[in-house]
């Protein structure tokens, strides 16, 4: 399964293994989920296929039995998020599923009353969506992705694990200015990005991403500033972007280093992040719970549980770059 599966899938997804709630078990009544992504549509059969539906089936919830799904898309244009979770509203859900950091504001923001369980937001307290990863309090919980956002700082030390010499790095800042809840922003990134860099002897640029159309501009700054090595983030915008920016770092032999699996699949040289497969079980759990009578703000919001080092031997063959062995020795996979 490729990434557009993942985020495609990333559309969709969760898992409380330890359940003791089976398929017979389920309870007849019909319930509505509202899936509420940043990204783009996948197919129903698509969607039947994610790990997200498939461990709600394996708990009890069968979407047209007993379970109705109903899924809009903001298709990387953030500004369409408000009037569709608006929509998720109005049709009565029993829990909304919100996919990623803009998704989860917009619905937290609509409603205060209907459940909501999020994926993939690494500053949930700072946006306003929940008090405490411990005691979320009000409508809201979920799986937080990078808690204290120490992943990114994360992707530079690997930089600097592959080169000692590197000393010029350039990353697309996504997520510069987060949205609140209360209607401010949340800037933090940048800065632990700065911080690491700092510490680690690099010179750092970062290009700001606000639309699809601004990788031109950024990869015509990275090549001006001669940089050796590209770090990104998972995005919606970073993923529908991903083979140019893949063929981008690979045609200028940058040291790629990405924060999902999947890039290094598609041709990016290495990878460090959670496994968002699991991610995703992980929030479907939540989803079965609360369809059975738990309040999200009594359930803790979960962190990944399972982390991956992917590296494309077959990318650092067409550069000629040997992989460190401490690198190696780390890896999970080795892509070839």
């Amino acid at each position: 399964m490729d990434r557009r599966d993942a985020l495609a899938a990333l559309v969709a997804f969760g898992a409380c293994t330890g359940s003791r709630f089976s398929l017979a078990q389920a309870p007849s009544k019909v319930r509505i989920l509202g899936l509420l992504s940043e990204g783009q549509p996948s197919t129903p059969e698509q969607w039947e296929k994610t790990r997200f539906a498939l461990k709600l089936k394996e708990l009890g919830w069968v979407n047209g039995k007993n379970l109705i799904v109903e899924r809009v898309y903001g298709e990387g244009k953030p500004e369409r998020l408000p009037a569709l979770a608006a929509a998720l509203v109005r049709k009565r859900a029993d829990v909304i599923f919100a996919v990623g950091p803009e998704a989860a504001v917009d619905a937290a923001r609509t409603t205060r009353t209907i459940p909501i369980v999020f994926w993939g937001v690494s500053a949930p307290v700072e946006q306003g969506l929940i008090a405490s990863y411990a005691r979320p309090g009000r409508n809201v919980t979920g799986v937080a992705y990078n808690a204290d956002l120490e992943i990114f700082p994360k992707l530079l030390h690997i930089v600097r694990q592959l080169s000692p010499a590197a000393d010029r790095a350039a990353y697309f800042s996504f997520l510069t200015a987060l949205r609140t809840v209360g209607g401010g922003t949340f800037s933090e990134v940048d800065r632990k990005m700065e911080i690491a860099a700092k510490r680690l002897g690099f010179d750092l640029r970062a290009y700001p991403i606000a639309k699809r159309e601004d990788f031109d501009t950024a990869f015509e700054g990275i090549l001006g500033f001669r940089a050796q090595a590209l770090v990104t983030v998972t995005t919606w915008f970073s993923y529908l972007e991903r083979q140019r920016i893949i063929e981008f770092a690979d045609r200028n032999r940058l040291l790629s280093v990405f924060d999902t699996k999947q890039f290094a699949d598609a041709g990016g040289l290495v990878s460090y992040g959670p496994d968002i497969w699991t991610m995703y079980e992980q929030a479907a759990g939540y989803v079965d719970r609360i369809l059975r009578g738990a309040k999200p703000g009594d359930l803790p919001v979960e962190q990944p549980t399972k982390f991956e080092l992917a590296v494309n031997l077959a990318t650092a063959k067409t550069f000629g770059l040997a992989i460190p062995q401490s690198v190696l020795v780390q890896a999970d996979h080795l892509i070839e």
